[in-house]
């Protein structure tokens, strides 16, 4: 995901669900277009560290998305906003964060 537009619709028309360390916003296709492939990006302000911090969860996180982007449906937008715990957790915190709170927000979103 690279445009501000995609990262707004799913942060403000999705299903929101969070951890300790992740908060996950999963909206839905919309129906409106063709199908494509879905879209998953990455927040990670100041306020999880200096850079070197910020660019190690961005690549913790860049890996477990690329394993579960499978399992998104055509058309699904993700956004993983890294919150500052995420700075001092590892790959396997990080992983069972993303899972939980992914299953939530498809829960939220089916209702």
């Amino acid at each position: 995901m690279r445009r501000s537009d995609d990262f707004t619709d799913a942060v403000r028309g999705g299903a929101r669900s969070g951890t300790r360390r992740l908060v996950v916003h999963l909206s839905g296709a919309d129906g409106t277009g063709p199908a494509h492939t879905p879209l998953a990006g990455l927040v990670v302000s100041k306020a999880v560290g200096n850079a070197v911090e910020r660019n190690r969860v961005k690549r913790r996180l860049r890996g477990l998305l690329s394993s579960r982007i499978g399992e998104l449906h055509d058309g699904e937008k993700l956004v993983v906003r890294a919150l500052p715990a995420a700075s001092g957790a590892s790959s396997a915190e990080l992983a069972g964060d993303l899972g939980v709170a992914l299953d939530r927000a498809r829960r939220r979103a089916r209702r």
